[in-house]
């Protein structure tokens, strides 16, 4: 066993692979300095596996597992992302974001054709490890998404590839001009649909069941990754208030009182409000050390060599236009940071963050989803 994990150790670090998979996996482990008991356990584990089919009440035979690890095991996801890690060593030059078996190279420079030429590159090198490895990139899944609207082509590993002018990621419609709309058009479809469920059977049952299907089916579509898509239009969020209104009235069968009225009586704030608050939370865990490296990178602390009592933490992000760049993560957060009250900020957890903030209702809030319209004066 030791001889042959040598030898295949050997192998890989040429990156010339001519073993199995499971083989191969065993070489990484080995690689990565897995001693010769663990090893051994883990070729057991992986190996001499066996599954069939089964259709209404027939069998098909029995066929050896040569790829991949046992389904719905603990250490199945684990051992896959050790075989996929020097992924990245392959990757260093470039730009690749990356979830479970979701890679996505992606690259920001001044003009298209730097773009694509940079990712016609990191995708070929991206395909070629994954040739290596005994793994196939579907082409037919493989798209570009450009900002704009220029329409481009690449050539990836000999297929023709088009860009798109959106294109789902991680359950996020993304388009080209990053408005998010169609996204959250689906979510306020989504959200409809177990609305007018809702309001079918909301006769044969309480407040408290009716609220909790409220909270669980409808509002709770528009909490997955708001920071993503949270700054959009005016037009959309109206659509979202006036689902949110509609599930309220519903909820606790009032047909007269307002908006602000429905969520005092639910206790609760608007879907806007509530991913401020999430912002929030967010920007708490930075400045605690607690957030993800990237989230880093778009807030920016800064030293102050002044203790001012309405001080940023936060670098500002400098925009040269009046409507670009203004209502973007990186230039807003920190302008809502500097809205949470100081005896929120200092909490001492993220629980008790999450407790506080749920209380907190911003004012004077920069973006243009809270401004207010006044007539023959417009928004301020």
């Amino acid at each position: 066993m030791v001889e042959r994990l040598e030898h295949y150790r050997r192998i890989y670090r040429k990156r010339l692979i001519v073993c199995r998979p499971h083989d191969l996996l065993i070489a990484k482990l080995n690689a990565y300095g897995f001693d010769e008991k663990a090893l051994k356990l883990i070729h057991s584990y992986v190996s001499n596996r066996k599954q069939r089919v089964k259709i209404n009440d027939s069998f098909s035979s029995w066929r050896e597992i040569l790829y991949g690890v046992p389904q719905g095991s603990i250490l199945g996801p684990l051992l896959f992302n050790i075989f996929i890690c020097d992924m990245f060593y392959f990757m260093e030059n470039f730009e690749i974001a990356n979830y479970a078996d979701d890679s996505t190279p992606f690259s920001a420079k001044s003009n298209h054709k730097l773009v694509l030429d940079e990712l016609e590159t990191s995708s070929s090198i991206l395909f070629k490890w994954l040739r290596r490895n005994y793994m196939k990139a579907n082409t037919d899944k493989s798209h570009i998404l450009l900002s704009g609207k220029i329409k481009q082509a690449a050539n990836i590993d000999g297929h023709k590839i088009l860009s798109e002018n959106e294109q789902k990621l991680l359950g996020v419609t993304i388009d080209s001009n990053l408005t998010f709309e169609n996204h959250i058009n689906n979510l306020c479809k989504k959200a409809s649909a177990k609305l007018n469920a809702l309001a079918r059977i909301a006769g044969y049952m309480d407040i408290t069941k009716r609220r909790i299907i409220m909270k669980s089916f409808i509002t709770s579509q528009f909490g997955y990754c708001p920071l993503i898509w949270m700054f959009h239009s005016r037009r959309l969020n109206n659509k979202i208030n006036l689902i949110h209104e509609r599930a309220l009235r519903i909820t606790y069968g009032d047909r007269i009182s307002t908006f602000q009225e429905l969520l005092s009586k639910d206790n609760s704030v608007s879907i806007h409000h509530r991913n401020l608050q999430v912002l929030g939370t967010e920007i708490f865990r930075i400045r605690n050390n607690m957030a993800p490296e990237f989230l880093n990178e778009i807030f920016q602390e800064r030293t102050l060599q002044y203790n001012l009592r309405r001080r940023n933490p936060f670098h500002i992000r400098r925009v040269n236009s009046v409507y670009n760049g203004t209502e973007s993560l990186s230039f807003l957060g920190p302008k809502i940071w500097n809205l949470v009250p100081e005896e929120i900020k200092t909490s001492e957890t993220v629980d008790i963050f999450k407790n506080k903030i749920k209380k907190w209702t911003p004012e004077n809030c920069p973006c243009r989803l809270c401004r207010v319209y006044i007539q023959n004066v417009g928004f301020v």
